[in-house]
């Protein structure tokens, strides 16, 4: 048996993190990895790229690492009010002011996916970790999507799994005997419980077990911190729930 974790879009939130990390190692998983979006929205992105880097997690590029990493400009979608599009702003902003050069350069460095191949007796499983897709890593896929769309992922990249991020909302799917799922946010979750969110996949010869495993954090430090920080309040008010799961 492999027992495997991965985890995405941890936003700055090293109590959240830290709290994940804790726990796989409770468990005694030795294998991490991070599907990207180390940075925005909390305040302690350096933090948290210094703990990655520490422990030597491979880590994909997400969007805003990207957007941080490369200065890129920031495009308002249509989603989101008027409230959240200056908020948003905000927040990027703070991150491209207050991450170092040297994380900048870590970021910058990250690959976009990454495919892990694990031979257990006389099986093969192959595991397609992405940010968001296989081709952006700034696509929406989410559970309601049809089966046709995770069909077309997986053999594209004839994987048994594919697990991503970037929408935040955690979920498995099976289709034809293979799984799609996304392990959720570390650090922004938009579920209504707003847990850290990680996936545990657990390989033995002949099945893949995905679990997704929530937990609590002390997420009321973490609103606190944002409220005391540069960072706009509207993160804050998020984490708490109190604006509901904006998208």
């Amino acid at each position: 048996m492999i027992q495997i974790a991965v985890f995405s879009d941890v936003h700055g939130n090293l109590p959240a993190l830290e709290v994940v990390l804790n726990d796989i190692e409770r468990r005694g998983i030795k294998q991490k990895f991070c599907l990207g979006d180390l940075v925005d929205f909390a305040p302690w992105g350096n933090e948290v790229i210094a703990l990655i880097d520490r422990y030597n997690i491979p880590c994909l590029l997400g969007n805003h690492d990207e957007r941080i990493a490369f200065d890129l400009p920031v495009t308002p979608l249509s989603k989101h009010s008027e409230e959240e599009t200056a908020a948003r702003l905000a927040a990027i902003d703070h991150s491209k002011k207050n991450i170092t050069d040297e994380h900048k350069a870590f970021l910058s460095a990250l690959p976009f996916d990454l495919k892990l191949h694990y031979k257990i007796g006389k099986k093969n499983w192959n595991i397609q970790l992405v940010h968001s897709s296989l081709t952006s890593n700034d696509t929406y896929i989410y559970e309601s999507e049809d089966d046709q769309v995770f069909s077309e992922m997986l053999n594209v990249s004839q994987s048994d799994v594919i697990v991503m991020g970037h929408t935040h909302i955690s979920f498995r799917k099976k289709t034809d005997g293979k799984w799609a799922i996304n392990a959720g946010s570390v650090g922004r979750s938009r579920e209504e419980n707003r847990l850290a969110s990680y996936l545990i996949l657990t390989m033995n010869e002949q099945h893949i077990i995905p679990e997704i495993i929530q937990l609590n954090y002390p997420l009321e430090k973490v609103a606190r911190q944002i409220e005391n920080s540069d960072i706009p309040d509207y993160y804050a008010s998020f984490l708490r729930n109190e604006k509901g799961a904006i998208i």
